[in-house]
């Protein structure tokens, strides 16, 4: 097998640096209650240039989730993040502690999972691998 980083036409993928999501102007404070207070998650301070456009950005991890101010803010209600999990059962525990609704689906095989929805409504997706 030849090794993909030799093949010109094979574009070698190391690791997903981030993911962003949508969020209204001023939407800063209840995005770091969800992912802060909530998940756990630690924020980032963004670079100065970038933090001029508002928003926020957490890791955890090696998860990153950039917030990012968006006008005529709509959220994604089918297009989602997926988080894979060491402890799913504590994160749906925290979430529904925070008054966020968890759904829980068993249409993937291998894993528990479930969506939430963030403080504005995007969609996000949790799961955990069945030993």
């Amino acid at each position: 097998m030849t090794d993909p980083r030799s093949d010109p036409d094979h574009l070698v993928f190391v690791h997903l640096h981030h993911v962003q999501l949508a969020i209204p102007s001023g939407g800063e404070g209840e995005c770091r209650a969800f992912w802060r207070d909530v998940l756990g998650m630690h924020e980032l301070e963004k670079p100065p240039v970038l933090a001029a456009r508002g928003g926020c950005w957490f890791r955890s991890g090696g998860i990153e989730v950039h917030l990012g101010v968006e006008e005529d803010f709509e959220p994604a209600r089918k297009a989602h993040p997926s988080f894979l999990v060491a402890r799913i059962d504590d994160v749906a525990a925290r979430l529904l502690a925070s008054g966020t609704d968890v759904t829980w689906d068993e249409a993937f095989p291998g894993h528990r999972r479930f969506y939430a929805a963030d403080p504005f409504g995007n969609r996000l997706e949790f799961l955990q691998p069945v030993d």
